[in-house]
């Protein structure tokens, strides 16, 4: 579906792609798709971030299409897909992305994923050389080895139980899916809040109605933790683009970013003025390098 660019007035009121359903072990997986394939660029399948789906790239998709077959995906236990009671690990949306990219896009695909699905993103592309032709973080999640502490403090440890607590759970899932709850914690994460809509509101909050969802939230901060993100990169072998917003409150992108040239010298880096989202916070800057990158890596 192609949504034509000249009836929007501002990129941030374009409307979401409608998206179609993949049947992946027994689950419903949402995916949307943009865009004519090229014979001369590869695929792009975007892959959004904790409590986000697909309409986190609706900004993206409206001026990718034009130059990419464009996709997007809601990973298992958020978006439309299904929210089945099961073990939430990089591994799990790993296995995912890469059936989707074997079985539906049929061919080498750039990844690109924003936070979590960033690190979902490094997960493909350090296990499945094959499927990725290249990889683009923004504001990525995930620990490197050297940050993680061995042997954990009491303040850890208590915090720990405290989240492995159901009550604990339900109560910080019902305080966090509050639509004005919402609002306050994207206003603290988006350096420009002319950015933050009732629509982007709504887009996190609806998945958060589903049934599951508190089951997926609850598995997500008690399951184990995967491979640290200096072991993804001493697997990987494909182009890699790192986009950061600078003003990212809940990392140090500068810090961050030279880990990350510290395992994985020959990347392509950009900084912008922009909180944790830059793709849905300065999407036009964002659509204007992915696309440089792409044509050029």
């Amino acid at each position: 579906m192609t949504v034509a660019i000249n009836s929007i007035n501002s990129i941030h009121d374009v409307p979401a792609v409608e998206g179609d359903y993949w049947t992946w072990r027994g689950q419903n997986i949402y995916y949307v798709q943009a865009g004519k394939l090229q014979s001369d660029k590869p695929p792009l399948l975007l892959v959004h971030g904790f409590g986000a789906s697909t309409d986190h790239w609706r900004k993206n998709i409206h001026q990718l299409q034009e130059n990419f077959s464009v996709w997007a995906i809601d990973m298992l236990g958020f978006g439309r897909s299904s929210k089945p009671a099961w073990e939430y690990t990089g591994n799990l949306w790993r296995e995912q992305l890469n059936d989707f990219i074997t079985e539906v896009i049929k061919q080498p695909t750039v990844i690109a994923g924003n936070s979590l699905g960033g690190y979902a993103c490094l997960c493909v592309a350090a296990e499945y050389h094959q499927n990725v032709a290249g990889v683009i973080l923004l504001n990525s999640a995930g620990p490197f080895s050297d940050t993680v502490v061995k042997k954990p403090n009491t303040l850890k440890k208590i915090s720990g139980w405290l989240f492995r607590q159901n009550w604990i759970t339900y109560f910080l899932f019902q305080r966090l899916r509050n639509k004005k709850n919402i609002r306050k914690t994207l206003e603290k994460v988006y350096l420009d809040s002319s950015a933050i809509t009732d629509q982007l509101v709504e887009d996190i909050y609806r998945p958060s109605c589903d049934e599951g969802a508190l089951q997926v939230f609850g598995s997500v901060f008690k399951s184990p933790q995967g491979e640290k993100v200096d072991e993804l990169l001493q697997k990987m072998q494909c182009p890699l683009l790192n986009i950061w917003g600078e003003a990212d409150p809940w990392m140090r992108s500068k810090e961050r970013g030279e880990k990350f040239k510290q395992y994985y010298p020959h990347l392509t880096e950009v900084y912008l003025k922009a909180g944790h989202c830059p793709h849905d916070e300065v999407p036009e800057q964002v659509n204007d390098i992915i696309t440089q990158w792409i044509n050029h890596r």
